[in-house]
C-alpha cells in the first residue's frame, strides 16, 4: 500500500505478484530450446550475457542494463527446467 505522506515510501506499491504460466507453455520452452539448435541459441544468448564481464569503467546505466539482459536468460533457463520437469 502507498504510503500518502510523501518520502520514498510512498513509491511502494507491494510485491510485485509472479505470472501463472500455464504448463503447456512451459513445455513450449523446454520444446522450443531443446535439441542442437535450441542448445546453440541459448549458448549464445549465454556468451551474451552471463558470460560477459564489463570493465571497470562501465557506466552504470551499461550495468543495469546487462543485469537486465542476465535477468531475462535466467528467466528463460528457469522456464525451460520447469517445462522439462513439467508432467
Amino acid at each position: 500500500m502507498a504510503d500518502e505522506s510523501g518520502g520514498w515510501a510512498a513509491l511502494d506499491y507491494g510485491v510485485a505478484l509472479p505470472v501463472p504460466l500455464e504448463p503447456e507453455t512451459l513445455k513450449a520452452f523446454a520444446r522450443g530450446f531443446t535439441g542442437p539448435d535450441g542448445e546453440r541459441i541459448l549458448g549464445h544468448l549465454r556468451s551474451l550475457t552471463l558470460d560477459r564481464a564489463l570493465g571497470p569503467a562501465a557506466s552504470a546505466a551499461e550495468i543495469r542494463h546487462l543485469e537486465g539482459q542476465r535477468c531475462l536468460v535466467r528467466q528463460i533457463e528457469t522456464l525451460i527446467a520447469r517445462g522439462r520437469a513439467a508432467p
